[in-house]
């Protein structure tokens, strides 16, 4: 590899190859940067001789990106982002609470994030908020690539250095179609939910970890075991009673509101964790996305406990 490659990059090249690498094609690349293909091929091959290593592969007329490439890419969307912060911060400078903040959604939050950030826009209305949403394991992977700034999400990192501030409670329980035998009242044992298939979260999903811990603790050993990738996805199969879904409350308040899924009395459910705002310790936050921290942790609990049916909590599990 070329030594010093870094002196001669220039911004366009990353821009141009990060096209390239996300979107799979050059023709599509050159087409959303409107350029010519030949002028970005021309820099996708000045910036791969740079380096000294190939960045990406043509096999017949498929495009692959190297490993090496990925990489580049990678740094190259995390370059971008520090460039946003950089002209966020002069717009906080000029403006006060304006500009930028990259938010991080796990999946099973989207039901409580929209309410949260609709109240701080409309308190900040100067201030943009970029959401993506993706499950536990990927929004560890932004909080260290630094492409967010805040993530909000249940159990925080434990390996990854971050500051981690509850604002929120969040009960999780076992959840039944309507009619099912054991929805009746009747205390349910272990047993009773062993004979049972339970639905289950997608690996990296916190709420599979959190329902594994849950089965270990109590000693249920359930009769099937059914993977599916999303929540919506369990509500609709718990509700045609293909089987138990295990589900934060906050995903299906309309679900038991109209009563077409129910609480199952499990023992030790509800399980209450937290909802937390979570950053990188040594990420130096901008005052809009402080603004945004400081709006979770005063408001968030009182905007997320008025979307939730009443429910009999234990007392808090900590998270």
């Amino acid at each position: 590899m070329a030594t010093q490659w870094t002196r001669g990059v220039s911004l366009r090249q990353l821009r141009i190859f990060e096209a390239v690498a996300r979107l799979g094609s050059i023709s599509r690349a050159a087409e959303e940067l409107h350029l010519t293909q030949p002028a970005v091929s021309m820099q996708v091959k000045a910036l791969d001789g740079l380096i000294g290593l190939p960045l990406i592969e043509t096999l017949g007329k498929k495009l692959r990106v190297t490993e090496v490439g990925m990489e580049i890419a990678r740094h190259a969307r995390a370059i971008e982002h520090q460039l946003a912060e950089a002209e966020a911060a002069l717009a906080q400078l000029a403006t006060g609470h304006s500009g930028l903040v990259s938010v991080g959604v796990v999946s099973t939050a989207k039901y409580v994030a929209p309410r949260l950030l609709m109240a701080f826009r409309e308190r900040y209305p100067d201030v943009h908020v970029r959401i993506s949403l993706h499950n536990r394991d990927d929004i560890f992977r932004h909080l260290e690539d630094n492409l967010i700034d805040i993530a909000i999400m249940g159990r925080p990192p434990a390996a990854l250095g971050c500051e981690a501030h509850v604002f929120a409670e969040h009960p999780l329980s076992v959840l039944a179609c309507e009619g099912h035998p054991l929805a009746g009242g009747r205390a349910v044992t272990a047993e009773d939910l062993g004979q049972e298939a339970f639905l289950i979260r997608e690996r990296g999903s916190g709420t599979r970890v959190t329902q594994e811990t849950f089965l270990v603790e109590q000693g249920i050993r359930p009769a099937e075991i059914i993977e599916l990738p999303s929540n919506e996805i369990i509500k609709q199969a718990a509700i045609a009673g293909m089987g138990l879904a295990f589900l934060s409350e906050h995903t299906c308040q309309l679900e038991l509101r109209t009563g077409v899924l129910c609480r199952i009395p499990a023992p030790g459910t509800p399980i209450v964790r937290n909802w937390h705002v979570v950053y990188r310790d040594r990420k130096n936050l901008l005052p809009a996305a402080m603004a945004l921290r400081d709006f979770l942790m005063h408001e968030g609990g009182r905007l997320v406990n008025s979307q939730v049916s009443p429910v009999h909590l234990p007392a808090h599990v900590p998270a």
